[in-house]
């Protein structure tokens, strides 16, 4: 008598979403968001075809949510956790700032993407993180006022609005390419972050 081996999936409930996250980042990383599918999805994680349908409803469903991972991994940098405030900190930001987002450009790019933004299935848990990150970024900021750190006169909301445009702008000009002299990006963080401490400090 023949013993028929059925194949099952090697990951349980709920290590599979994460597996299924990261093996698709690593799909969009080598391939392009173009070269992801659900069904590759599957065979690159080792699961059957519908395994991934179980997590996730559709590749909109899916890359939205990589692209909420992607502000979970990004929290870190952005709230500047751990440090005092000084120029010498804001230098090291600036460049952790860049460096995420061209390190990890499957994940940025999605983040920022207005594919996802502009579509008429914005997913709630996207935009929980998006805009959650935002206002931690703006209520350190405020936080810094509060402790009389820096200006009393700064609009922290202005503040933390322009900063974080002006280094997604930086990270942009780096990831489409336009900008690659490698040399010269020490240098830019730091007089980038020159600038925003200027705005900061006490007069």
């Amino acid at each position: 008598m023949t013993t028929k081996t059925i194949k099952t999936d090697r990951y349980h409930h709920g290590d599979l979403r994460r597996t299924l996250l990261d093996e698709a980042a690593l799909i969009i990383r080598e391939h392009g968001e173009a070269g992801l599918s659900l069904r590759k999805l599957a065979i690159k994680a080792g699961v059957s075809h519908t395994a991934p349908y179980h997590h996730f409803k559709d590749k909109q469903e899916l890359l939205s949510a990589i692209a909420e991972e992607g502000f979970c991994r990004f929290r870190d940098i952005l709230t500047m956790e751990g440090s005092e405030l000084s120029e010498k900190r804001l230098q090291r930001f600036v460049r952790d700032y860049l460096a995420f987002a061209v390190d990890h450009a499957e994940y940025y790019d999605l983040m920022f993407g207005g594919h996802l933004w502009k579509s008429d299935r914005v997913f709630p848990a996207l935009q929980k993180e998006a805009h959650g990150l935002f206002r931690a970024y703006a209520e350190l900021v405020r936080s810094w006022q509060q402790q009389k750190l820096i200006n009393p006169e700064l609009n922290t909301l202005r503040y933390s609005q322009v900063s974080w445009s002006t280094l997604h702008g930086m990270s942009r000009l780096l990831i489409d390419g336009i900008y690659l002299d490698s040399k010269a990006m020490k240098p830019i963080c730091d007089h980038a972050a020159t600038m925003f401490w200027r705005e900061l400090k006490l007069p």
